[in-house]
């Protein structure tokens, strides 16, 4: 009753401060700008703020917050666009939403998966703002709770679910999520800063970036995969109606909703995780709790309304740790906090307690905004869906020049673009010998937090240990603890239990021989054999422990398969190959001359920079390759560039130069940096 009392009165004047004309219009604004920004692949809500603040400047404070709150609350929502239409995670809350959302739209069900991501985006942007108001009176004493053992546990639950995604080999799944793990520790330490696995690069010192991974372990393979085949994305469209089926859908699984919502929100309460792990745990639940469970990665629709559910509530969640204690958490909240104090508010446990009508302004504007902005999206799926029917050639050279124009966002670098062609062939190499690809991106994801959060609460647990036992005992096991250990444990075990049975009955892409599955594994056990050798060279042993154990452990798994596979018959399932059965294997253009399609993009921006590279590869593609007239190629091709450049210019973003730029001086955009 007491919270009631303090509630109530802080929501009717907040109701009163956002249902105004100016208020709903700057939300409507900011909805409309995050849909703009949300439907390209690698730019997200980090970037969209930062265009934003420029000019929120001086404004109403209540208006300022509207347009932010708009903004950031419906990019997790239209970033799914990218995800189901082309196979791209939209930004890191969606890479889970690809698994099942691409191949509805490769069926010709795109509509159908669009509109039930929407409604379930829906859903828990309204659960995760019903819970945050009630919740923000009492989430204190809920959030100081999780101490580094308790954020090392649920990074380790992020982890868990390797088990569920590992495909029909286990083993497989442990090796490649401790690739990943391998891969996110490039660069220096976070302990001490020595230096990992870098070879003397300035590039590599600071790691690869979470867009160059997602693009290219996921988005390069697909667009590739795709132009082999030289066909649209679905074969046949079944797009008028689909949306109506999509709804159904999420009403059919409210249940799946409700639990994913739910975990949206408790993994955005803790600060740092987010939409990098909380996508995964959600559809690890998804399958876990799936009586039927044969059609999940091949376009099972639960697989989208489960991660759709959790990624827009754990914006609600996220707001817990921005708005009480001022930690942003995430890269977006953390952009937000700023915009708040361009607006004259300081986010803390002070903006609850004296303007907690502002503190609901907040939250409502963020529920207000997903409702619009779902809405919206519900409207325009049919219509965007279409996109699927288009010949993929067409489409290709837009999808080159997207990703790797957010590519190059990362460190506005040459090496940026250099660095997606490596990893996006490594993503090729991994999808071809169906080496699970999820697995690879949640331990690069979760190998820095994982790292930090182990050595922090190692060093804390042994200076509490030092002074007495039972302190240190109860330091690392607190009730919050042991609840997340038994839940670990339990993931584990089902993981374990139903990767197999999840996979039985896919037919097996092999009888291409042992020579290139085998070539593949042992580049991967090499690889892990230099970074155990690496990291055993540190000085500083904090630095070398964490690196030695993955790459060790990795190391000895990847041994144990590749003796499995000298033991088996090339007809096990260890040996599957997709150039010999599966989707590539039907195509009728060769992965090479594929591949040096965006390779000359890389070598033309190399010489020329970007925008003279991007317009010399957009005739030649179009008129070479998509065999399109000249005049069409030319519209097309300043359709292009110029949302490329107007995309530059608000974002105020520069293009990588070239060779010729260090001998000519030109302007803006052909100069480059």
């Amino acid at each position: 009753m007491e919270i009631l009392s303090v509630a109530l009165p802080a929501l009717s004047e907040a109701f009163g401060l956002i249902l105004t004309p100016t208020s709903i219009g700057y939300l409507c604004l900011g909805v409309v700008l995050g849909l703009s920004v949300g439907v390209f692949p690698g730019l997200g809500g980090i970037a969209g703020l930062s265009m934003l603040l420029p000019f929120i400047y001086g404004m109403d404070p209540v208006s300022g917050l509207s347009m932010m709150v708009g903004l950031v609350a419906v990019i997790p929502t239209s970033d799914t666009f990218a995800s189901v239409l082309l196979g791209i995670p939209g930004s890191s809350a969606s890479q889970a939403t690809v698994l099942d959302g691409f191949p509805l739209s490769k069926q010709g069900q795109a509509a159908r998966a669009l509109a039930a991501a929407f409604v379930s985006s829906l859903f828990g942007g309204l659960f995760g703002a019903i819970l945050l108001t009630f919740f923000i009176l009492i989430a204190r004493p809920l959030v100081l709770a999780f101490g580094l053992p308790e954020l090392l546990l649920l990074t380790i639950l992020g982890f868990a679910m390797v088990g569920v995604l590992a495909g029909r080999s286990l083993l497989k799944g442990l090796v490649t999520a401790g690739l990943g793990m391998m891969v996110g520790a490039i660069g220096e330490a976070p302990a001490q800063g020595s230096s990992r696995l870098d070879f003397g690069s300035w590039y590599l010192q600071d790691g690869f970036s979470l867009v160059v991974i997602g693009l290219g372990i996921f988005a390069i393979p697909e667009i590739i995969s795709l132009l082999r085949q030289d066909r649209a994305i679905a074969g046949e469209a079944k797009l008028g109606a689909g949306w109506m089926d999509g709804i159904r859908d999420w009403f059919a699984n409210i249940w799946l909703s409700i639990r994913c919502s739910a975990i949206g929100v408790i993994v955005g309460v803790i600060p740092g995780l987010g939409g990098s792990v909380v996508d995964w745990i959600s559809y690890g639940h998804t399958v876990q709790t799936a009586r039927d469970r044969s059609n999940f990665g091949k376009g099972d629709i639960r697989g989208v309304i489960g991660p759709e559910s959790s990624n827009n509530a754990k914006e609600g969640g996220g707001l817990v740790p921005t708005l009480l204690f001022g930690i942003p958490g995430s890269g977006s909240m953390a952009v937000f906090i700023g915009g708040m104090i361009l607006l004259g508010y300081e986010a803390g446990p002070q903006l609850v307690q004296n303007d907690l009508p502002i503190t609901y302004t907040i939250v409502w504007s963020l529920a207000l905004a997903n409702v619009l902005g779902a809405g919206l999206c519900i409207v325009l799926s049919p219509s965007i869906a279409r996109l699927t029917t288009i010949r993929f050639a067409l489409l290709a050279p837009f999808l080159f020049m997207m990703i790797s124009f957010a590519a190059f966002q990362s460190k506005q670098t040459l090496w940026d673009l250099a660095a997606l062609v490596a990893i996006g062939m490594l993503g090729i190499l991994l999808r071809r010998f169906e080496w699970p690809r999820p697995a690879f991106l949640i331990g690069f994801v979760l190998a820095s937090q994982a790292e930090v959060y182990t050595y922090q609460a190692t060093q804390i647990a042994s200076s509490r240990f030092g002074r007495s036992f039972t302190e240190g005992l109860a330091y690392v096991f607190s009730p919050t603890a042991i609840i997340l250990i038994i839940i670990i444990a339990a993931s584990v075990w089902l993981g374990a239990r139903q990767s197999k049975s999840l996979h039985d009955d896919e037919p097996v892409a092999t009888f291409g021989g042992k020579r290139a599955p085998m070539t593949f594994a042992a580049c991967i056990a090499a690889f892990l054999a230099i970074a155990f050798i690496d990291a055993a060279s540190l000085s500083v042993m904090i630095d070398k422990v964490f690196p030695m154990t993955v790459a060790g452990l990795s190391l000895i798994g990847a041994l144990i398969l590749l003796w499995q596979m000298s033991t088996r018959s090339e007809r096990d399932v260890l040996f599957a190959d997709g150039e010999h059965r599966g989707e590539d294997a039907t195509a009728t253009i060769g992965l090479w001359p594929t591949l040096g399609w965006f390779a000359s993009l890389l070598i033309l921006t190399a010489l020329f920079g970007f925008i003279i590279a991007i317009t010399v590869f957009f005739l030649a593609f179009l008129t070479q390759r998509a065999r399109v007239s000249l005049q069409q190629s030319l519209i097309l091709t300043a359709a292009g560039v110029g949302v490329l450049l107007i995309m530059a210019h608000l974002l105020n973003r520069d293009f990588p130069p070239g060779l010729l730029q260090e001998f000519i001086e030109l302007p803006w955009p052909f100069g480059g940096i």
